[in-house]
């Protein structure tokens, strides 16, 4: 058995596994690969045990979404090192190397991330995850090289080793006793911002999360899981639950005032567009986290929550105000 297992979750992706699960197994030897599926209806296991009978294919008995996917598919998952990837990634040769190799140097490092850039625009980073992620004080994601709407192209800017806030889901690597320790992901995000939550714990417990950007990977993004009203709402419910979770105690209150605030104006932003449905994605989000609060801030009690987790006090003033509209052009404030 190799040390890292790279496991791509699938639901109903035959398309996707077709065209891109043939270039991470070749160019990925150093791994052994395995699926989980999520309950596919579309053949995609059986066309994986036809075309890759040596390979371990785990079938669950519905779909858990993603986090609850990968937490019962990596049960049956043994290896030291878990890479995690979307099937819509593709991957070039010598791309793991990096990533391993900064494992065995900085064993206090528990998450890496390789630079995400663009499928279909490959001088560019892409939007989920980019050259690795941040968050500002009200939990707000954003990355190098990815603000908002503002992608950048990759001109090696970011390509430097660096501690990051988060990783994304897109494609990640965790050492399989950290995952563990984290008791994995928070299966009521179902999907969506589950893997800034797993960062924020590893971060609260001690644990390094960085970007290596001598490895780069291109995801085509939205493949697996289109724009829609549904992903509107999974955002703001489970930015809601991660900042319930996480926030230091002294610093809830006001910061999740602020932050239903927040979300009140970008749900008006969206009646201004007529995007009706959005809007109330917003508002069915906030009732659902009003329903489970008590029970999210139970989820964080007795876990160690530090002050110095945003890197930026407020990235929607900093970009709609200030007009900094690049990660270079952001006050540093995170630590």
């Amino acid at each position: 058995m190799k040390s890292i297992a790279l496991v791509v979750l699938n639901y109903n992706g035959l398309e996707l596994l077709q065209q891109f699960l043939g270039d991470v197994i070749a160019h990925s030897p150093e791994a052994d690969v395995v699926l989980i599926d999520n309950h596919s209806t579309d053949g995609s296991t059986d066309w994986f045990k036809t075309h890759h009978p040596e390979l371990q294919c785990i079938e669950l008995d519905k779909n858990y979404g993603y986090a609850g996917g990968y937490n019962e598919g990596l049960k049956h998952v043994k290896h030291r090192f878990y890479g995690l990837l979307n099937s819509d990634l593709w991957v070039p040769r010598q791309w793991l190397p990096p990533l391993l190799h900064q494992f065995e140097l900085q064993p206090e490092v528990a998450i890496l991330q390789p630079h995400i850039l663009d499928y279909n625009k490959k001088s560019h980073f892409e939007y989920a995850g980019a050259a690795g992620g941040y968050i500002d004080q009200y939990g707000l994601p954003f990355c190098r090289g990815r603000i908002l709407k503002t992608i950048e192209q990759d001109t090696g800017q970011y390509d430097q080793v660096d501690t990051i806030f988060w990783a994304s889901g897109a494609c990640f690597l965790i050492r399989s006793e950290v995952f563990w320790k984290l008791e994995g992901f928070d299966i009521d995000f179902f999907a969506h911002q589950e893997e800034i939550d797993l960062c924020w714990r590893a971060f609260n417990q001690g644990y390094k999360t960085q970007s290596v950007g001598t490895s780069k990977v291109y995801h085509v993004g939205g493949a697996t899981l289109a724009p829609s009203v549904q992903k509107v709402f999974l955002n703001h419910r489970n930015s809601l639950y991660m900042l319930a979770k996480n926030l230091p105690k002294q610093k809830r209150f006001l910061i999740l005032l602020t932050r239903l605030t927040l979300d009140g104006f970008i749900g008006l932003g969206y009646c201004i567009q007529f995007k009706f449905l959005h809007t109330w994605a917003i508002i069915r989000a906030h009732f659902e986290f009003y329903r489970t609060f008590k029970r999210m801030i139970k989820k964080g009690n007795g876990q160690p929550r530090k002050t110095n987790y945003f890197f930026s006090n407020n990235i929607l003033s900093n970009y709609f105000l200030k007009r900094r509209l690049y990660f270079s052009n952001l006050d540093k404030k995170f630590k």
